[in-house]
């Protein structure tokens, strides 16, 4: 070949928005000049040997690839001396005159990097930073940026961007104005492009790709394939790849190019941000991010399969893997750092798409959580692909440079840390926008859900399945229900056209009420053809979706469903919305409900729980006309307070014996009254039995005095707790199942005034109830009870004129209108319903209302009065 001075040159490479450093002389100089006193300028001198020849790729941004032989002419594509035409992209060879010309650089500016002016670009003002190398190195060499022998050394334009990239990024500090840069070249079209297929492939490359280089030595070359799992129906998929697939390619050429050429991260961002003006910003990243995903992914296929697949290991070869992944150990802390700074991207991608993904039908850009988000995307959207950038620059550099260059550029390690910890902060900003966003479309979802039950059961319908299933199975589990009888799961069809009696607790329901209501509802199943046992009953537990404790409320259900005989439903099946219909229109608060509902999903009581304990199945079909037709029959009457708890007193009613039933919690004023009522029907030769009920409140307490009036045999009393709870629990129930049917303050109820004497009696200390059989003579206060027994020897002459009924009634009543006592009733507010407004069963005045705080510490009690 021909080695004259004034050889037809290629033209120089133009690098975008930067001065080249390869200047074009004028057509009056023809050789090359070698000034004096420069170094790491363009050489070339006959007794230096032949030039290297300079071989241009096809490949958009490729790499220079200096010939292995010194000395050997530059041989253009076309033949001596005419134009070198290749594409017309940024970065191609470019020759302005179709005149051969020399390579020149004037003095001042050998080998020199003149970036651009603009602002966040790479810049170091008043200095000419020039690449030198000794003569002694550059026989034969033409340097114009190019890889260079001996030894591998970086470009020149990629080793000033990945060490000037930390200045760069200072200069980049302010996001404001780098936001009004990239917001100038959003102008979506309206293209609807969904990210996520996209977005699901490029999560599988990476997660495939992203691994610990160490482990491919120490595991062998066996790479594990495993199924790419379809995440979307195949035939859009791939129509919309297919449209996305040219734009995808050439961000990949553009960002592998522009890694090479050297132009700054910024600059990069900005030409990708140009590219993609079109899409919005989940799209811009997505398909930026998948761009990333094609290039990244072909390293680590080839470092996985290099050693089985000779096709894979001759591309290996030329990607200089073979040599990275022996010295992985040594890399490690890089692709820790790259791992590290891939993953926050992912991270950044996905609460994007998440944003981009929220039903508009349920929040509007307005919403503060939504809209603080929006204006952080574009920003997010920026540094992401802008680390994007930063990792495809290392991994272009460990395929160009190989292994030498990636251990000596210790700036790059500097650039991933800062990266990922700026996108870890966006990050933890969207994710906290994103759960606020999150828990207001949830509020509106559950509103909708709410105002959907309450329609529902204000519509007729055929059956109560739809009822039942908005209920207890919104998720559409085929076998929502368990049955206690077997422990199988069963399908909601069981209760089709059913009466059914939703027993709605949280999972402190009471052992004693489990027990009743079992002992009601194994009687109810011991006829199933009498008309009464036709209900089923359901338990609906209500707990706090919110605790942390999931394992112990776990067991904790499953051990109370084990002792349930009838149908169950997992808490996991009560949405929120269920659970605020419960609360707002069935007045749930801690202690159980019992709703009853017809066969056609209607209900018929809110709660007849207060039904179930005053009169067991006898209430059934449980709804509110069938209790207040109840009410109408009942009077006021002992059995009333006693039936179905102790046989023992009802064989005394039935034998019309004198009967005085007590309670308290003072043992002294027990003693003096079971004595005192003693000798007075002993003076009268009465048949007289007495029986303690306990108290309502102060269980250990009452356990106390129980085994002192058992042990001193002051008169009769139960034994079992389970029973003292009954009594009271029914003596409440029927207070609240007056107050359910709002008559609760009918005065001319006598036997709605009985019960609410005993109850505020109950607060006040001791009371008594006596009675001739089942007519009850005196419901008193303990003390006015005991003072008339004590001034027996007063009233005494008026029993052979009046009986001794009406002589003991008469003087009671005398000391009573002396001195009423007052009145009190305490409502929890865990019990349900709780009235408006209470009259006193005494003066029939409107009570005054208070709020009390009581704290009962029964260890508290002096233990001798126990004995």
């Amino acid at each position: 070949m021909d080695t004259k001075l004034g050889a037809p040159a290629a033209g120089n490479l133009q690098q975008p928005n930067v001065t080249s450093s390869v200047q074009q002389p004028s057509r009056g100089t023809n050789e090359l000049q070698q000034p004096t006193g420069q170094v790491g300028a363009l050489q070339q001198a006959s007794q230096l040997g032949q030039l290297g020849s300079l071989q241009p790729s096809s490949q958009l941004g490729s790499n220079y690839q200096p010939s292995s032989q010194l000395g050997s002419n530059y041989q253009p594509s076309n033949q001596l001396g005419s134009n070198y035409r290749p594409s017309s992209q940024l970065g191609s060879y470019q020759q302005q005159s179709s005149q051969p010309v020399s390579l020149q650089q004037p003095a001042t500016q050998l080998g020199s990097y003149q970036p651009s002016s603009q602002l966040g670009s790479l810049q170091q003002p008043n200095q000419l930073v020039s690449y030198q190398q000794p003569i002694s190195q550059q026989l034969g060499a033409l340097q114009m940026g190019s890889f260079q022998q001996p030894g591998k050394v970086a470009p020149f334009s990629m080793q000033q961007m990945i060490k000037s990239d930390r200045s760069n990024m200072l200069t980049l500090s302010d996001d404001n104005w780098m936001v009004k840069q990239i917001q100038a070249t959003h102008a979506p079209d309206g293209r609807v492009v969904d990210p996520r297929p996209v977005l699901y492939i490029v999560e599988d490359i990476l997660k495939r790709a992203t691994l610990n280089p160490s482990a491919l030595i120490t595991t062998g070359t066996e790479a594990q394939i495993e199924s790419f799992e379809e995440k979307t129906h195949q035939t859009g998929f791939l129509a919309m790849l297919d449209a996305l697939s040219f734009t995808i390619d050439r961000i990949s050429c553009e960002i592998s190019y522009k890694a090479l050429s050297g132009t700054d991260a910024h600059q990069t961002t900005l030409s990708i941000f140009q590219q993609l003006s079109l899409f919005d910003w989940d799209a811009k990243l997505v398909l930026t991010l998948a761009a990333f995903a094609l290039h990244y992914g072909e390293f680590w296929l080839l470092a996985q399969i290099y050693t089985t697949n000779q096709l894979a290991k001759a591309m290996a070869l030329l990607r200089q893997v073979p040599g990275l992944i022996e010295r992985a150990s040594a890399l490690k802390p890089r692709f820790d750092a790259l791992n590290d700074l891939i993953n926050a991207i992912l991270e950044v991608t996905r609460c994007v798409v998440q944003f981009k993904e929220l039903p508009s039908v349920y929040i509007a850009p307005e919403v503060s959580a939504l809209s603080t988000a929006i204006a952080l995307i574009p920003t997010a959207v920026y540094w992401s692909i802008r680390s994007i950038v930063a990792c495809a620059t290392q991994i272009t550099s460990f395929n160009s440079m190989g292994y030498e260059f990636a251990m000596s550029t210790t700036e790059a390690h500097w650039e991933l840390s800062t990266l990922a910890h700026k996108l870890k902060n966006m990050r933890d900003h969207l994710k906290e926008q994103l759960e606020k966003c999150y828990l207001y479309i949830e509020g509106k979802r559950d509103d909708e859900y709410f105002q959907m039950l309450v329609n529902l059961f204000n519509m007729i319908h055929i059956d109560n399945l739809r009822v039942l299933r908005a209920l207890i199975n919104p998720r559409d589990d085929p076998q929502p229900l368990v049955d206690g009888s077997t422990k199988k799961k069963v399908n909601i069809e069981v209760l089709r056209r059913k009466n059914v009696l939703l027993l709605i607790s949280g999972l402190n329901i009471s052992q004693d009420e489990l027990s009743i209501l079992e002992q009601i509802y194994n009687e109810s199943r011991l006829h199933p053809t009498r008309l009464e046992s036709q209900y089923e009953l359901v338990w609906i537990p209500v707990v706090d979706n919110s605790t942390t404790a999931i394992d112990s409320i776990e067991k904790q259900f499953e051990n109370m469903q084990s002792t349930m005989p009838w149908y169950t439903v997992h808490p996991s099946s009560i949405g929120r919305p269920v659970v605020r219909f419960i609360k707002e229109k069935w007045h749930l608060r801690k202690k159980p409900i019992l709703v009853v509902l017809d066969p056609q999903g209607k209900v018929v009581s809110p709660n007849a729980i207060h039904m179930m304990w005053i009169w067991v199945s006898n209430a059934f079909p449980f709804t509110s006309t069938k209790e207040e037709a109840l009410w109408r029959e009942e009077t006021w009457r002992l059995e009333l307070l006693v039936d179905g708890i102790d046989q023992t007193i009802l064989n005394w009613i039935k034998d019309g014996k004198y009967i005085f039933m007590y309670g308290g919690d003072d043992i002294e004023w027990i003693r003096k009254f079971t004595s005192s009522a003693r000798s007075v029907a002993s003076a009268e030769r009465i048949p007289l039995e007495m029986f303690y009920v306990g108290k309502s409140s102060k269980r250990e307490q009452v356990k106390r005095i129980i085994k002192t009036i058992t042990l001193e045999k002051l008169s009769s009393c139960w034994q079992d707790p389970a029973m003292v709870w009954f009594f009271w629990t029914r003596l409440e129930s029927m207070l609240f199942s007056k107050i359910q049917l709002d008559k609760a303050d009918d005065h001319q109820d006598p036997v709605m005034q009985g019960i609410k004497r005993l109850l505020s009696y109950d607060k006040e200390g001791g009371w008594a109830v006596l009675s001739k059989g089942s007519s009850i003579v005196v419901n008193g206060h303990g003390d006015t009870v005991f003072t008339t027994l004590a001034e027996y020897e007063t009233w005494k002459v008026n029993v052979p004129l009046h009986g001794f009924d009406l002589a003991f009634k008469n003087h009671h009543d005398l000391r009573h209108g002396e001195k009423y006592p007052c009145c009190r009733f305490e409502f929890s507010r865990n019990a349900g319903r709780i009235p408006v407004s209470m009259k006193c069963p005494q003066c029939h005045h409107n009570m005054e209302e208070y709020t009390t705080f009581l704290c009962c510490h029964e260890e508290d009690v002096p233990a001798i009065l126990y004995g």
